[in-house]
């Protein structure tokens, strides 16, 4: 077994040939905003977990280091078809691991900005077939990002999402959204550009012209409406910012894991008994309210080193830059579409590697 050193979220592994090496041990994994490990590194994903680690490269020096799962106690993945997640859910019951679904489900069909997702009717039936495994709340519908082009208006956007919205009904909470910032973002402008796609950049008038008009549609569907590392604030309409890794949600899924709500500061309160009069005393806004007659309250688990507006908590992401197939025209992760099909191709030959 590995042995624990001085630094909390450190350990040392023997990997499979035999050498001593310092890894990571998070306790939550992100897999992953850098690529869609669902969709095409599932088995991959779930042999290096047997194996007890991975190998993952920093996009920034390409320095690699080592990721240890012996500690880890929830992931989050991220993906626009977790269908091939399905046969594995069990292993992760059996080595009891939490986890939900942040699930990118748009509709870019006719417009061919993601051409190499499955078809909408299959992408809505994995949503449910994914809800009706793990339980509503699991699942969270992202349609990310909202796009403007020549050829999608802030009307014809709202179509598409309605479309997908009435479909969804009682197997969704929330939906999760952005604003194309492409002018922010080199490789999706360069993306873009490369595929000749004509593309605005939102105006904030767009922004809350359009977030006005999904509330107004969401009134009949009362989804919990949210925005995704935007500055813009829109409150006012009831739309609220996300912590995409979050965790309040999985203090709700996971409050019985002791190691993890340790991890997450979380303190579990007995819930305020009423007096002769049923009055009890007030909860602290924070409050998580918990199914067995408790609530829960927690620190601040804020990961400080994301994006300036992002919400999520501390994780460790283990996905790599420029290996999604999806191919998507506006992709961040890819700085190409060739650079991506070839790091696939070379997975391909050696699918349990250490590294994607």
């Amino acid at each position: 077994m590995p042995q624990e050193k001085k630094q909390t979220n450190k350990v040392t592994l023997t990997t499979s040939d035999g050498k001593a090496v310092e890894a990571f041990a998070p306790v939550i994994v992100s897999a992953s905003r850098a690529t869609d490990i669902p969709a095409f590194y599932a088995d991959w994903f779930f042999k290096r977990l047997e194996e007890g680690y991975s190998v993952w490269k920093n996009p920034f020096n390409g320095v690699s280091s080592y990721v240890a799962y012996q500690n880890t106690r929830f992931i989050v993945f991220w993906s626009k078809n977790p269908f091939p997640l399905l046969q594995h859910l069990d292993e992760l019951e059996r080595r009891n691991i939490g986890c939900y679904i942040q699930y990118t489900l748009n509709d870019y069909e006719a417009e061919g900005l993601e051409k190499n997702v499955p078809p909408l009717p299959f992408r809505i039936d994995t949503f449910k077939k994914m809800v009706d495994r793990l339980g509503k709340g699991r699942v969270i519908w992202r349609f990310d990002p909202m796009l403007l082009t020549d050829n999608i208006t802030i009307e014809s956007l709202l179509e598409k999402v309605e479309r997908i919205g009435d479909q969804l009904v009682g197997y969704t909470e929330k939906l999760v959204f952005s604003f194309a910032d492409i002018l922010s973002y080199r490789k999706v402008k360069a993306n873009l550009d490369k595929s000749h796609i004509s593309y605005q950049d939102w105006t904030e008038p767009q922004m809350l012209e359009f977030a006005e008009r999904l509330a107004a549609l969401n009134e009949k569907w009362g989804y919990t409406l949210a925005t995704c590392g935007e500055k813009i604030d829109l409150k006012q309409l009831g739309i609220v910012k996300n912590r995409c890794v979050d965790d309040e949600l999985i203090i709700r899924i996971a409050y019985e894991d002791k190691a993890l709500m340790d991890f997450l500061k979380v303190t579990i309160h007995p819930m305020p008994v009423a007096d002769l009069f049923d009055n009890a005393a007030p909860l602290s806004p924070d409050a998580i309210i918990l199914p067995n007659g408790t609530y829960a309250t927690h620190g601040d688990n804020r990961d400080k080193g994301q994006r300036q507006f992002c919400g999520c908590i501390k994780s460790k992401d283990i996905g790599e830059y420029n290996t999604c197939p999806h191919l998507c025209e506006y992709c961040y992760a890819n700085s190409s579409k060739e650079a991506a099909v070839r790091n696939w191709k070379k997975h391909e030959k050696n699918i349990f590697g250490e590294t994607i």
